[in-house]
C-alpha cells in the first residue's frame, strides 16, 4: 500500500468515525426521527452512506460487482426501520469492504468495463478520484448529522482533524 493510500484511508476512516460518534448516545427514537424538512433520519443517513456511497462506489463501480441495491425509499425510509446496531454493523462491514478495495487496487485504476455496463451513469474516473468523492460525501453527511444532533439535544461536535493515524 502506498503512502497516498494510507493517507486517504486515514482521512476516510476519520470521517466515518465522525459519522458514528455523532450518533453515540442518541436514543433509538431520535435515530429514526427526522429533524429536517427533507425527512431523512440519522439512521437513514447512515444507510445512505452504507448502500449508496460505500457499497455502490467501491464494490459496484471500482470492483465491477453487480449489486442488488435497495431503492431510495428502502434506504431512507424503510418500514420497519432496522435497529441502530444492525444499521451500524452494516455500515462498518461496508467500510471494511471498501478499505480492502482501496488497499488492493492501484489508485490510477479505472472502473472495469463490467461496472460501466452495469452502472452507465457512473463516471469513468480513477479510484483516486472515487476515494476523494467518497471522503467529500462522507464529510458532508457527517456535517448534516452534526446539525441534526444539535437540533435533537443541543450536543455540538467539535471537529479536530488529524492527518494520519497514530502508529
Amino acid at each position: 500500500m502506498t503512502e497516498l493510500q494510507r493517507v486517504l484511508l486515514s482521512t476516510l476512516r476519520e470521517q466515518r468515525r465522525r459519522v458514528l460518534s455523532t450518533l453515540d448516545g442518541l436514543p433509538e427514537p431520535a435515530l429514526t426521527r427526522s429533524t429536517v424538512p427533507s425527512g431523512w433520519s440519522p439512521l437513514g443517513m447512515v444507510r445512505h452512506l452504507t448502500f449508496d456511497v460505500e457499497r455502490f462506489w467501491f464494490r459496484g463501480v471500482a470492483s465491477g460487482e453487480e449489486l442488488d441495491l435497495p431503492t431510495d425509499d428502502e434506504v431512507w425510509h424503510p418500514t420497519p426501520c432496522p435497529g441502530a446496531r444492525h444499521v451500524i454493523d452494516e455500515y462498518e462491514a461496508a467500510a471494511a469492504s471498501s478499505d480492502h478495495v482501496i488497499e488492493t487496487t492501484p489508485l490510477d485504476a479505472l472502473p472495469p468495463a463490467r461496472a460501466l455496463s452495469l452502472y452507465p451513469w457512473a463516471p469513468n474516473r480513477s479510484l483516486l478520484e472515487t476515494v476523494a468523492h467518497v471522503i467529500t460525501e462522507t464529510a458532508t453527511h457527517a456535517g448534516h448529522l452534526d446539525v441534526s444532533r444539535e437540533l435533537v439535544d443541543g450536543h455540538q461536535h467539535l471537529v479536530l482533524t488529524e492527518f494520519g493515524e497514530r502508529r
